[in-house]
């Protein structure tokens, strides 16, 4: 039995921000934000992201090339953006962007980034196929040309011939 055709979606229609203080449970005992908190926020955005692409729910099959670059802080205000940059058979790739900002002043910076491979799976945990995604601007081909690199990487790497 085939699939049916999926309809390309908008790499727009699946973008996601999530919005967080970040509370001292959030952080160490010198006052910086534990980076497992920033990467279960980074998985929550990729999810939702996945989700809305696939209209499945979706699994976190990898996290890829994470980048923290400034610490985070108790009191700050942290936006995790995400969005679409790849979309194979049954796996998407999410690229995330973290930005903190002080709620006291000063302008947003950027502290991380991830790239994330989620899945789209059925009720058994089978992965079932996504629809394609519409590239729409020249970033957005850019970007899925990048992915579709990394994602070839990763399968070369799981394989066992990464060079």
């Amino acid at each position: 039995m085939t699939e049916p055709s999926l309809a390309p979606v908008p790499i727009r229609a699946s973008r996601a921000s999530v919005v967080r203080l970040m509370v001292p449970t959030d952080a160490n005992f010198t006052g910086n934000v534990f980076g497992g908190q920033i990467l279960s926020e980074v998985d929550r955005v990729a999810y939702i992201t996945a989700t809305r692409h696939a209209k499945a729910n979706c699994v976190t099959a990898s996290f890829d090339r994470v980048d923290f670059i400034l610490p985070v802080h108790v009191g700050e205000v942290v936006d995790f953006e995400s969005q679409l940059t790849y979309v194979g058979h049954s796996s998407m790739e999410v690229w995330v962007r973290v930005r903190s900002e002080a709620l006291a002043g000063g302008a947003p910076r950027l502290v991380g980034e991830a790239y994330v491979t989620m899945v789209a799976v059925d009720a058994h945990g089978r992965p079932v196929a996504v629809p394609p995604a519409e590239l729409e601007t020249e970033e957005e081909r850019r970007r899925f040309e990048e992915g579709r690199r990394r994602m070839e990487e990763r399968r070369r790497t799981r394989q066992g011939t990464a060079a």
